[in-house]
């Protein structure tokens, strides 16, 4: 499958997974909307239930108010008289639950405005009655039921009750239908989203399948390219250690044998600066005999300088000069050949991982330059470093290297302040040697770890090659190595490495 097929099937993968999950949450959203709708119509029917219920109540206590004060009348029964006494305090509760559920339709309360006047009547004749009756006056009692009984209290009761049950009535049917048509219409819903639901499943499942397929054969195939891939790289890993070997040796070969011609020109060198001695001797001579001037005294040595004049005296300045330049550029030549024989011993040297008390280490190396130090005014100070598992003399090199050019480049006539500390970070040991010496041009920040390259002004010793070094070995330990740096402004030096370095690969001769 081409990259333009597979581009357009994660495509169309993505598509449809992102319409599934709109309609799932469409199908969702619109469940919970009909689900809240149809609770709040169920809340409506059992509204008007308690309605009912409530005007029942009431209704039910009016009536036991009055059978009871009828049959206390009657009867002077004890009995009836609390029967009566307890419906009668029952009424105002019922009437005020009335109220509070009916108080969201307007036409309850108006029906209620008409009952109270009525129920507070019919409660105070009730309280007369019974005042006639424990009084001894059932005749006076017997005249206030009647009186009660043909006057219009207990029609507007009767009359309003029927109006708010009819009310009531009317409020359940519409409700109702509400509540029926809401629960069918979030069933529909319910079942739409679920069968859009196992659609999107039975599409999805076959989308995963045809993917898995696709992956497993990409993973055959993979798996076959990485066996070829192996190879090669075991192949051009074996070509690349012969060859960087073969480097080394040719190295270590052409620096030994370029030390022997050095060896003559540096013993020519000083056999030449002897007959110098001979050769400007013989030309005072001449000069004197020329000139018939007396000779040198007797105690004069033969190692004392003749004493020239005029062209002869430049001649022998001139040759002085050349001889030195000559023996600057053998000494040059010598410390490179040195150093890169150094550096191919070194290449050669296998690693061996140990566990490092780095703090301890660089405290060492510390105390190795404490006498540069004193004479650079300059402080050294070592913060918290974290412990880490790499190759010792390799550690030395890089932070010898490093301190110690911390110290060479400080600026002239201002105290020196040279930092080492460290963190961790992601399996990582971070370390920061910073100082607040000359700086380093951003431009020069990659030149300064070339090989016999260096940036600035060229005042100290140096072939140019510590860097280099440093940063070669901090490849073979597996870490990264970076500068940040002004002019004037100081240097921060950041090395990071394994906290545990399992050597592996990298100790491969690079």
């Amino acid at each position: 499958m081409t990259a333009d097929a597979q581009r357009r099937r994660a495509m169309g993968q993505i598509l449809l997974l992102a319409a599934a999950l709109l309609v799932l949450v469409a199908v969702s959203a619109a469940s919970v909307m009909l689900v809240n709708e149809a609770r709040k119509a169920n809340a409506s029917v059992v509204q008007t239930i308690e309605v009912q219920n409530h005007l029942n109540a009431l209704l039910l206590e009016i009536r036991r108010a009055e059978s009871g004060a009828r049959g206390y009348l009657l009867t002077s029964g004890p009995e009836f008289l609390r029967d009566h006494d307890s419906a009668v305090s029952n009424v105002l509760p019922y009437f005020e639950k009335l109220e509070r559920s009916t108080s969201d339709n307007a036409a309850q309360v108006e029906h209620l405005k008409k009952l109270r006047p009525a129920i507070e009547t019919r409660l105070s004749q009730f309280a007369k009655e019974m005042t006639f009756v424990k009084q001894g006056d059932p005749q006076s009692a017997t005249a206030l039921v009647r009186e009660a009984a043909a006057g219009d209290t207990s029609t507007i009761i009767r009359d309003v009750a029927q109006a708010m049950r009819a009310e009531e009535d009317r409020l359940f049917l519409a409700r109702t239908a509400t509540a029926d048509r809401t629960q069918q219409l979030a069933s529909l819903v319910t079942v739409a989203g679920s069968g859009l639901v196992i659609a999107l499943a039975g599409i999805s499942i076959f989308l995963v399948r045809r993917s898995s397929r696709a992956r497993d054969e990409a993973e055959t195939q993979l798996r076959d390219s990485n066996l070829n891939l192996e190879n090669t790289i075991d192949e051009r890993t074996a070509d690349l250690r012969e060859a960087n070997d073969e480097i080394q040796r040719f190295a270590y070969i052409v620096s030994h044998d370029l030390r022997s011609p050095l060896v003559n020109i540096m013993g020519f060198t000083s056999e030449l600066e002897e007959l110098r001695g001979d050769i400007f001797k013989r030309i005072a001579a001449l000069s004197r005999a020329q000139s018939e001037a007396p000779p040198a005294p007797e105690n004069a040595t033969d190692t004392a300088e003749p004493v020239l004049e005029g062209q002869d005296k430049k001649l022998s300045e001139d040759f002085s000069e050349a001889l030195a330049f000559i023996k600057s550029s053998i000494g040059k030549m010598d410390r490179l050949i040195s150093a890169i024989l150094n550096l191919t011993r070194e290449g050669r040297r296998e690693f061996e991982p140990v566990w490092i008390n780095t703090k301890e280490l660089i405290e060492g190396i510390v105390a190795t330059v404490a006498h540069q130090a004193a004479e650079a005014q300059a402080e050294i100070r070592i913060d918290a470093l974290p412990n880490i598992v790499s190759d010792r003399l390799a550690l030395e090199q890089i932070f010898s290297n490093l301190i110690d050019n911390a110290l060479k480049y400080l600026k002239t006539g201002v105290p020196g302040e040279i930092t080492v500390r460290g963190r961790t970070k992601l399996g990582f040991a971070v370390f920061e040697i910073t100082d607040n010496g000359r700086g380093i041009d951003p431009k020069d920040h990659q030149r300064i770890f070339d090989l016999f390259r260096r940036a600035g002004t060229q005042d100290k010793p140096g072939q140019g090659i510590g860097l280099a070094h440093v940063r070669a070995l901090v490849r073979r330990l597996g870490g990264t190595m970076s500068v940040a740096s002004e002019l004037h402004q100081g240097s921060t030096f950041t090395i990071t490495l394994p906290i545990n370095w399992p050597a592996g690969n990298r100790n491969i001769r690079t």
